[in-house]
């Protein structure tokens, strides 16, 4: 196997067994829906997903109930930025118990010059990015500590929280801001046994990448992979799963890089 092939698909093996757990931006087909397929096929007696996109979330509920089974899967339509909207989902995920995993995948980018941005446009990619995943973090985990009921925290982050790349400012920002915010959230919360971690992905594929992204810049951000290649979505899900799991036990404020990119 060269190392441009993309490696078998892994099979489940239990990690999330009984948990009951939480995703935002998990319609459609990138990392968020990746997550909630592997969490399914490791084992989750209930997944909840959220986004924005009904008719998405919808076909993505679907997908998942038939090979899952309908009781072990919600949807909710959730819009990070409206905190009215993060209640109704975690009061939809509690019907199936207390919550075990909150996995904070909803995010918003785009590609601008600092010297043309608006504050709109900056505004609200920190607003989804940032804030709505303080929102949900802050959210999960006063329902964690009133449950008595400690779970696990996982956000989504990126490469681009490191290091610079043009026209991303404002997504930058935010996810170095997430990237904070886990590693302060993960103090706050140790006390009540609540782990909190995240992913930081450098590139990943999927098709709302490729509609906001030219096919050039696709190609100069993959010859930057060492394996010459975006990773795949579940390649990105297999660490959250890890995350949330028992096997990081005793990970917490952590930013894992999910990445082959060389400086």
């Amino acid at each position: 196997m060269t190392p441009s092939t993309l490696p078998d698909y892994p099979s489940g093996h239990g990690l999330l067994a009984s948990r009951r757990v939480v995703i935002t931006a998990a319609a459609g087909a990138g990392i968020g829906s990746a997550t909630a397929l592997r969490c399914l096929e490791e084992g989750a007696a209930h997944v909840t997903i959220g986004d924005t996109h009904e008719g998405r979330l919808e076909a993505s509920r679907a997908e998942l109930a038939e090979k899952f089974g309908a009781e072990r899967v919600t949807a909710v339509v959730c819009d990070v930025t409206r905190e009215e909207q993060i209640a109704a989902m975690l009061d939809a995920a509690e019907l199936a118990g207390p919550i075990d995993v909150m996995i904070n995948n909803a995010g918003l980018g785009g590609t601008v010059s600092i010297l043309e941005m608006t504050d709109e446009q900056w505004s609200l990619v920190l607003d989804v990015t940032v804030t709505g995943t303080f929102r949900c973090v802050r959210a999960a985990a006063r329902r964690m500590v009133e449950a008595q009921h400690p779970g696990v925290i996982v956000n989504n982050a990126s490469v681009i929280g490191w290091r610079a790349q043009e026209g991303q400012a404002h997504y930058a920002a935010a996810k170095a801001g997430v990237m904070a915010l886990t590693r302060s959230a993960a103090k706050d919360l140790a006390p009540h046994g609540i782990r909190v971690n995240a992913v930081s992905p450098s590139l990943a594929m999927h098709p709302f990448l490729e509609k906001v992204t030219t096919p050039e810049l696709l190609e100069e951000l993959k010859s930057r992979e060492a394996f010459g290649r975006a990773a795949e979505p579940w390649e990105i899900a297999n660490v959250m799963v890890f995350l949330a799991s028992d096997y990081s036990s005793y990970m917490t404020g952590e930013v894992v890089s999910v990445s082959s990119q060389h400086p």
